[in-house]
């Protein structure tokens, strides 16, 4: 799956990827940290009760307890944070896959070698791919092994579940800047097109549930395909799995389709 454009990908990656590794686990231990001061503290799930429904549905996962630690977790970590940061990630090494290269005037002398286009594009996927993965599992050996110094217990599967959900949704929106990237050679529309995207997505999920005319929308989304089973709690979709990986190989094929017949040269 990864030979020399794809290593070589991840080897450029290297400092970053171990700079968000390292950020990801701090943000997990700072969590850790904070459970044994709110696991006593009933106000917060009083304080969840009384938000709007919109905010509520928007910030807060459904039927969170936050005085368990899966609920905790749920709400202040798997909500919002860490989708957030491992899409940021996800969008930014897909921009940067192919019009990054073009950015830095590299990919000509990429397509000198004797490597198709098809080949870059998917090995460039394959290293995308694979940084995503590192920084899931980091973050989860780090949530399962920070958590119990602090008591906060979690199940392993469901930990597992979560990463491997959100790990997907990362994987959508960069292959989606891949894709713009490949189409376009411009990093700005790449990092733009899946930015918006993904703000438009997570907004019909959050609001789907209190505004009618988004439900029908609301399975289209891929925040959808990583919240709307409650992975954490419930264990992996397989359906959810399966939708989330034919988009992505659909962005793939119009990556590939995209950069094939473009004139590098113009």
């Amino acid at each position: 799956m990864l030979t020399s454009i794809g290593f070589k990908t991840l080897y450029d990656q290297r400092r970053a990827l171990l700079a968000w590794t390292a950020s990801l686990a701090g943000l997990v231990a700072m969590y850790a940290v904070l459970w044994p001061s709110v696991r006593n503290q009933p106000t917060f799930n009083d304080y969840l009760d009384k938000m709007p429904d919109a905010l509520r549905s928007l910030f807060a996962a459904s039927g969170a307890d936050m005085s368990t630690a899966t609920g905790f977790v749920q709400v202040e970590l798997f909500s919002l944070m860490a989708p957030l940061l491992l899409t940021v990630f996800g969008i930014g090494a897909g921009a940067t896959a192919i019009a990054g290269e073009e950015d830095r005037h590299t990919l000509e002398l990429l397509l000198a070698n004797p490597v198709g286009r098809t080949r870059m594009v998917l090995e460039k996927l394959a290293a995308l791919i694979a940084g995503t993965v590192v920084l899931a599992a980091g973050t989860a050996l780090a949530l399962l092994a920070a958590g119990p110094l602090t008591g906060m217990t979690l199940p392993v599967d469901g930990v597992v579940a979560a990463m491997l959900h959100m790990t997907l949704l990362a994987i959508v929106f960069g292959s989606l800047a891949l894709a713009v990237g490949a189409g376009t050679g411009r990093s700005g529309p790449s990092r733009a097109v899946p930015a918006v995207a993904a703000v438009l997505a997570y907004v019909v999920n959050g609001l789907a549930p209190v505004v009618g005319w988004l439900e029908p929308l609301q399975r289209l989304s891929p925040f959808y395909q990583y919240t709307g089973h409650d992975p954490l709690r419930h264990g992996v979709s397989w359906s959810a799995v399966l939708v989330a990986g034919g988009t992505i190989l659909v962005l793939a094929a119009l990556a590939v389709a995209g950069f094939r017949r473009r004139d590098i040269a113009a």
